[in-house]
């Protein structure tokens, strides 16, 4: 894997082996994230899914953490904050 600048962190280390995704989005993400970030996503991404109860088969909930994946990784705007107050209550 060769070494990018991270768009993230700002360091150069390991870029993705592969795009994530088979979207645009995956591309930019293998192109300008690093492994490490990419890593941290994964951790909140999963933070997301098991606080919020997602379905990730839901187009909205599929939404909900592209979303988020853009303003975590390419800081776009403010990630959602996680609200334990509604832990498992979400519905779609």
């Amino acid at each position: 894997m060769p070494d990018i600048q991270c768009v993230r962190c700002g360091q150069s280390r390991a870029g993705l082996p592969y795009a994530p995704l088979n979207t645009d989005l995956g591309r930019r993400v293998q192109a300008e994230i690093c492994t490490v970030c990419w890593g941290e996503w994964l951790k909140y991404q999963t933070m997301l899914i098991n606080h919020y109860g997602l379905n990730v088969r839901d187009p909205d909930a599929k939404k909900l953490l592209t979303d988020n994946l853009e303003k975590f990784l390419f800081s776009t705007g403010a990630a959602e904050q996680v609200d334990t107050s509604k832990q498992g209550t979400i519905s779609w």
